[in-house]
Order: structure tokens, then C-alpha cells, then sequence
């Protein structure tokens, strides 16, 4: 983490020289990007973390540890498919479901779902794609998401 703080800081220090009037944009608009996720990632963490207090951590790691095995990536797949969380949540809640106990296995069959497979949008991906499309493009994802769990799990 110090390394890309380091790395970060000097970029900006090189592009400070370079030209100021465009970093000075830049960082605007970085921190305003920021200031603009910052509700959805605050409601988004603030609810994750009540979850994790009310369920404990005997049963994280029962139900999605690394024991869990294809029940495990089952309720990730599932709950993946229909969750529409952005990716920049996704990654930080991660995070903290693996310091809870969570697999790997688990947490990558949760986030490919969740980028890949659209439950809730489906009308919408039918609508402009066909049924038969939206349905097979969503299953096939389901599925490598599974594959993806179970690759992930026999590597780490």
C-alpha cells in the first residue's frame, strides 16, 4: 500500500511540473468523481458492516468459508446474480468479507456473478437483445462464474 501512496504522489508531482493547469483539473475532477461515489460506498459498507454484526462468525464461515464448498458458491452465485452493486463497492466489500472468513473461492464466484449475471436486469437485456440471448448469455456467465469458484479454489 505505501508503494502505490509513493508511486501515486510522485506521478502527480511529475504531471505538477509538466503542466499545472491540467493536474490541477485532473484532481478536481478526481475529487469530485470521489465526493460523488462517496454516499453509495458509505451506504453500501455502513449496511455490510450491521449484516457482519448480526450474523456471527461462526456461521460466516460455516455457510461461506472455506468448508463451504459448492453451498458456499451456490448462496455467492445467487446472491451476485441478484445484486446491483458497482464495481468500486464490490471490491472494498470484498475485502471485508475475507478478513470475516469468507474463501476466496466464494468471493470470486460473488463478484463474477455480480459484474457478469443480471437478474434484476434481465427485462431490460431482453428487451434490446432477445429473451433467448439475455438467457443464454446470463446462464453461460452463471456458470463460468461457478467454474471460476472452483478454478480459484483448487489455485489458492
Amino acid at each position: 500500500m505505501d508503494f502505490l501512496i509513493i508511486v501515486t504522489i510522485s506521478v502527480v508531482l511529475i504531471s505538477f511540473f509538466l503542466d499545472r493547469e491540467k493536474t490541477f483539473t485532473g484532481l478536481k475532477k478526481g475529487l469530485s468523481m470521489f465526493v460523488s461515489i462517496l454516499p453509495e460506498l458509505l451506504n453500501i459498507l455502513i449496511l455490510v458492516s450491521i449484516v457482519l454484526y448480526l450474523i456471527p462468525q461462526s456461521m460466516l464461515i460455516r455457510w461461506l468459508g472455506r468448508d463451504s464448498g459448492m453451498t458456499g458458491m451456490s448462496i455467492a452465485a445467487l446472491t451476485g446474480s441478484i445484486s446491483l452493486i458497482p464495481g468500486f463497492i464490490a471490491y472494498p466489500l470484498a475485502a471485508i468479507l475475507l478478513k470475516s472468513g469468507v474463501s476466496y473461492s466464494v468471493l470470486a464466484v460473488f463478484i463474477t456473478t455480480l459484474m457478469m449475471v443480471g437478474i434484476v436486469t434481465l427485462p431490460l437485456e431482453a428487451k434490446y437483445y432477445g429473451l433467448k440471448t439475455a438467457l443464454l448469455r446470463n446462464g453461460l456467465s452463471f456458470l463460468g462464474a461457478i467454474l471460476i469458484g472452483i478454478l480459484v479454489g483448487v489455485f489458492m
